[in-house]
């Protein structure tokens, strides 16, 4: 028997819609403890702070507040993997529809370079985004160029072959361009995170894994299932952190495109 309920749940996130979205804010429902979690980062202070309190306040018990290291941004940054402009981002999973082949990787990359390389230098193109949406949610797609046809089912060794929503305590694995691999569990669902300067983004998977700048766009999976993209969050990969996830089902469903 729980107290609240996935219902009431659901109003209380609608609650903190309306009086706690503030930049360095976040909050995810965990069924396990039958609470929402206001997530509150090193940059919400005075009035800011004040707000989320007395909006957190009035909803009781129903909500948990934790305060979270460093700054909630989406990570993004210059370095390698695949690169855009002056930026680097990680791909996501490997898509298709038909024998027409695409990747997924983070909307915020995709907003700042419409053409992705192999190399800081440009010279081995990879594609040309086809939509990206950010913010709101976090996802873009890439078409592979003819010239490039090295894009396996695959991350790292690991064979993909499905996709699917997890759930609260599912162990998953990210990969991504700066840090590599790390692990960890998802935390909460149906996420909101009020990026910095960035705007909000709904609907994400909230993981104890950490991430860095640069590792956006990477992919969240478990065995053989894939599970996200890395949006953002807050912390490192020495220090440990929370990091934010886009649902790869809802990109999957948006593109009418699949993993293989």
């Amino acid at each position: 028997m729980v107290t609240y309920g996935a219902a009431q749940l659901a109003g209380v996130t609608a609650a903190l819609g309306r009086s706690a979205t503030v930049p360095g804010t976040a909050w995810a429902t965990d069924p396990a403890t039958d609470q929402v979690v206001v997530s509150v980062d090193q940059s919400v202070t005075g009035a800011k702070l004040a707000q989320v309190t007395a909006a957190t306040r009035q909803l009781g018990d129903a909500v948990r507040v934790e305060k979270v290291a460093g700054v909630f941004s989406p990570r993004l940054s210059g370095g390698d993997a695949i690169w855009g402009g002056q930026y680097r981002c990680s791909l996501g999973f490997n898509v298709r529809n038909g024998s027409t082949y695409y990747f997924l990787t983070a909307g915020h990359c995709g907003n700042v370079a419409s053409t992705w390389y192999a190399d800081s230098g440009h010279t081995q193109l990879v594609g040309s985004n086809q939509n990206s949406q950010f913010p709101g949610n976090d996802f873009a797609l890439v078409k592979y160029a003819a010239s490039y046809t090295n894009h396996p089912g695959t991350v790292g060794s690991v064979d993909i072959t499905g996709a699917a929503n997890p759930t609260t305590g599912t162990a998953v694995t990210r990969r991504g361009s700066t840090s590599g691999i790390h692990s960890g569990t998802v935390t909460g669902l149906n996420a909101t995170v009020n990026y910095y300067s960035e705007g909000t983004v709904t609907g994400m998977i909230k993981t104890n894994v950490c991430a860095e700048p640069g590792d956006s766009g990477g992919p969240l999976y478990g065995g053989h299932t894939a599970y996200g993209l890395t949006s953002g969050g807050s912390g490192n990969c020495s220090s440990g952190g929370t990091t934010f996830f886009q649902p790869v089902v809802e990109a999957l469903n948006t593109y009418g495109v699949s993993v293989y």
